[in-house]
């Protein structure tokens, strides 16, 4: 006999990152994970060298100063907040804390690939619903609701589609699930969808609302692995109980509240984002390729096939660039392409229109 894991957990699909390196490449553009072209802002690179020499002293258990900095920059309840590593992980506390064996958790087909994941690792049973158009589609969630569903996962805007789910859209769907479902709107990329607030007043007037964020994507914290919920106080008391004392070490605290606390960087990211997203979406589209509108810090780029897509992609990593290939999202034409700064943009729309013309 050998030991045996609990059930659900060899159904885990490894978790894939994005790509990194190109094999005989040294100028390598990586636009396949959505970071921050810019990088973190400064203030978080100082905060990061004054906090290492405290490395050796354990972080605060309560993250007390970083729920006060996101409640006083989003007007916000502080003890309404729970902080993980990454937003990831307070999506594994509500998941792990609301169901398990015998219980589904919804989520949609183009929804983040963690989704089924944290389902199994709850022992719980991932239910996959269709989209619309690459929008989720409330009424397929609500159809698919039983008595056995504990949590419905919401990625908004979506990944990769770049989607996005209007407030009376979520308020709707909001209104229309059973009170003992709890609403997870995973809102990692709301701060680019241009002052969209991302579920935050849903989850301050509702007892079954959870809104995850991060400090991953527009502050370029993504090493750092940082990330944010707000909901009803009873959730963050019941989910505060399954999370580990020092989740978070005083590096990452101290650099997450000197980015949230940078205004005029989170302005410049932004403008920086709206800018070269609209120039790469005017570009595919004039070399006929399909995208829809982003609201996020990628854009979606559908070719006629896969066959197409892989050549795409090959002529991309001819010149040194790495998209990501979203087959395992479920669309084997598409490339997902992280918005970089002005040169890296003009960079994917060189080599792209080069590779049509040739």
């Amino acid at each position: 006999m050998s030991p045996r894991p609990q059930p659900g957990l060899m159904e885990i699909a490894l978790y894939q990152g994005g790509a990194s390196a190109i094999p005989g490449q040294s100028s390598v553009l990586k636009l396949s994970s959505n970071e921050n072209p810019l990088g973190p802002p400064p203030a978080a690179i100082a905060a990061i060298r004054e906090a290492a020499p405290r490395a050796h002293l354990y972080p605060p258990t309560d993250h007390a100063a970083l729920r006060a900095a996101i409640a006083e920059v989003h007007g916000l309840d502080p003890a309404r907040i729970i902080c993980g590593v990454g937003s990831d992980e307070v999506l594994q506390f509500v998941t792990q804390a609301y169901a398990g064996p015998g219980d589904e958790i919804i989520h949609t087909e183009h929804g983040f690939s963690m989704y089924p994941i944290l389902a199994h690792m709850a022992g719980a049973t991932p239910v996959c619903v269709p989209e619309k158009e690459r929008r989720v589609d409330p009424a397929a969630i609500l159809a698919a609701v039983t008595e056995r569903t504990r949590v419905v996962l919401v990625t908004n805007p979506g990944n990769p589609t770049g989607t996005i789910l209007s407030e009376e859209e979520l308020t709707a769907l909001a209104d229309a699930l059973p009170a003992e479902v709890i609403l997870v709107i995973d809102a990692a990329y709301i701060e680019f969808a241009g002052g969209a607030e991302g579920g935050l007043s849903l989850a301050a007037s509702r007892p079954n609302v959870l809104v995850t964020r991060t400090f991953s994507k527009l502050y370029g914290l993504g090493g750092l692995r940082i990330g944010w919920g707000y909901a009803a106080a009873e959730l963050i008391e019941v989910m505060t109980r399954i999370r580990q004392p020092f989740n978070l070490s005083v590096i990452q605290l101290a650099a997450a509240e000197a980015a949230l606390r940078d205004r005029d960087w989170v302005a410049r990211c932004t403008a920086l984002n709206a800018a070269q997203r609209a120039r790469l979406t005017g570009a595919l589209h004039a070399l006929g390729i399909a995208c829809d509108e982003s609201h996020a810090n990628f854009v979606l780029a559908r070719f006629g096939s896969e066959a197409e897509a892989a050549a795409a992609d090959a002529a991309l990593k001819a010149e040194g660039i790495i998209v990501r290939r979203v087959t395992g999202y479920g669309f084997p034409e598409a490339l997902r392409i992280t918005v970089g700064d002005e040169a890296g943009t003009t960079r994917v729309i060189d080599a792209l229109t080069a590779w049509r013309r040739a």
